[in-house]
């Protein structure tokens, strides 16, 4: 069955999909409504999701892209990703930028699709989240930041 991904409203992008990649539900709700918002679906149900946001001058942020655990390793979330990097292409933006933690499949994730590390966002984890964030028993602090820079853009 084939991947269908789409742009959706605001009010109809599964909070809770987006929820596995960004526990803050404070936090999404802060840049949903001023970000675009991408599905994916197979058989009409929904597997992934995606934000991103405007940050101007031809960059947007990528801010959640988030799999059902069910679906994960499949590669919705490749598909998804590409898809919306083709998407921001298409509409003439400079760059994708987009923030992770300092390790994990994630980075790598990231990495594999030609984003570059850029800058570090010192204790990001730890000042903007009231609980701590593990990922495999590792606590995050640091947040990395990364930049997809398109072709024939300026660097």
């Amino acid at each position: 069955m084939s991947l269908l991904i789409y742009e959706v409203s605001a009010a109809d992008v599964p909070l809770e999909l987006l929820l596995l990649a960004d526990p803050s539900e404070d936090k999404v709700r802060s840049y949903l409504f001023t970000s675009k918002c991408f599905v994916a679906s197979r058989g009409g149900y929904v597997v992934g999701a995606c934000v991103v946001r405007p940050l101007g001058e031809g960059a947007h942020e990528l801010m959640s892209i988030a799999v059902q655990p069910a679906h994960q390793k499949t590669g919705c979330g490749t598909a998804l990703l590409q898809w919306v990097i083709a998407f921001f292409h298409k509409s003439g933006a400079s760059r994708i930028e987009v923030g992770t933690g300092t390790f994990g499949y994630q980075l790598a994730f990231y990495q594999r699709h030609g984003f570059r590390v850029t800058g570090i966002d010192r204790d990001f984890f730890v000042n903007h989240y009231p609980e701590p964030i593990f990922e495999d028993g590792i606590q995050l602090f640091d947040m990395l930041r990364l930049k997809l820079e398109y072709p024939g853009s300026a660097a």
